[in-house]
């Protein structure tokens, strides 16, 4: 298992930098195809592709996470990165678009909040820090705009989808928050 982490670990951002590309050459046939709530995300999926080259490329936002956050502790490792970034983030992208496409869009909203919490969390660090943090640039250029266009384009629907969305993607990032308070913790004890 360790053997196949350290593989996986080693290719995982390379690879999403080409299913971005793959993804994106679809574009125009999906663009033919769906309604723009379901476009846009479908975008999200791409879009998380190309903010993890910038973050994970050569390990830097674990790094940066483990350093500059938390002063050289092993708060992030490989393997939650890898867990974060494959099942959780892509996956969660994934069944958004099916739900949006199933029962309809309010069912999607997840998506478009955990892009925008993830970008003003990547915004709230480089104000705290008063410097780049990895994954920034696409934060301010990327995952803004789409996930405000995003809830532009699904619209006025029922209050409980937008409340549900939002708070799915602050409990993903609370979960995050604390595995890594955890890891800390287990640290010191």
């Amino acid at each position: 298992m360790q053997k196949l982490k350290l593989w996986l670990a080693s290719r995982w951002v390379a690879a999403a930098g080409f299913m971005a590309a793959t993804l994106l050459a679809l574009l125009p046939l999906i663009a033919a195809a769906f309604a723009a709530p379901l476009v846009l995300l479908f975008l999200h999926s791409p879009g998380y592709m190309v903010h993890q080259v910038e973050e994970h490329t050569g390990d830097r936002f674990r790094t940066f996470v483990n350093q500059r956050v938390f002063g050289g502790r092993e708060a992030l490792s490989v393997g939650a990165v890898l867990v974060i970034n494959l099942p959780v983030v892509w996956g969660l992208n994934l069944a958004a678009l099916y739900a949006a496409y199933f029962w309809g869009p309010g069912y999607g909203l997840v998506a478009p909040y955990a892009m925008l919490v993830n970008g003003i969390t990547h915004i709230g660090a480089s104000a705290r820090f008063r410097s780049y943090n990895p994954g920034l640039g696409t934060s301010l250029f990327l995952f803004l705009p789409l996930s405000l266009a995003t809830l532009y384009a699904i619209g006025p629907v029922a209050a409980g989808f937008h409340l549900a969305g939002l708070g799915l993607a602050l409990l993903l990032h609370l979960l995050i928050i604390a595995h890594v308070l955890r890891q800390i913790r287990g640290q010191t004890a």
